[in-house]
């Protein structure tokens, strides 16, 4: 059986593939997406049909508008452990680097680690000029991360329906901010 992979880049880490979603990461997506705590900020818990339209919308994503979340495995075992990367739906309120990870893969630094790559590809590779975060306000550890990031509060947004009764607050930092921050201008 062949694995179809959507089109788009594969990035690399020190322990880190990033690449365009493929047709084998579904079960794992799923088990992400039924996961309550793992699934809680993402869209909450979901029976896998409905993970499956989630997935399909990753990859048509990729195969439409070039840029979507990177399916992130990883580099010695293959297991696949989230999905991370630019975003930008019709409606949203910015350019977006999101992740969601799988509930065995947390804790371990892999958001850290996919995320800057992530956004060091969609400032050099796709020109943008700043990213945002949307976070629950009760998501402690994304705004963590955000803040491991260099990223800010900027105060709350508003996400497109269906999600737009969410409590969201868009964290975010220029490119100038990034590549300071980085130490390459």
């Amino acid at each position: 059986m062949t694995d179809w992979i959507a089109p788009g880049p594969t990035l690399t880490t020190e322990r880190l593939i990033l690449r365009p979603t493929a047709a084998s990461d579904f079960p794992r997506w799923a088990e992400m997406m039924a996961d309550a705590e793992a699934a809680r900020f993402i869209g909450g818990p979901q029976p896998p049909e409905m993970a499956w339209r989630g997935f399909l919308a990753m990859a048509g994503a990729w195969t439409l508008t070039g840029v979507a979340m990177f399916s992130v495995l990883d580099r010695a075992e293959g297991r696949w452990l989230g999905r991370i990367g630019p975003w930008h739906p019709l409606g949203w309120p910015g350019d977006e680097v999101g992740w969601g990870l799988h509930p065995d893969a947390q804790g371990r630094g892999v958001a850290l680690e996919a995320a800057t790559a992530a956004i060091d590809h969609a400032f050099d590779a796709l020109g943008w000029t700043s990213v945002i975060h949307c976070i629950d306000p009760d998501n402690r550890p994304s705004q963590a991360l955000a803040e491991r990031l260099g990223s800010t509060n900027l105060g709350p947004t508003r996400l497109p329906p269906p999600f737009q009764d969410a409590p969201v607050d868009r964290w975010g930092q220029s490119r100038d901010a990034w590549r300071a921050r980085r130490g390459n201008p």
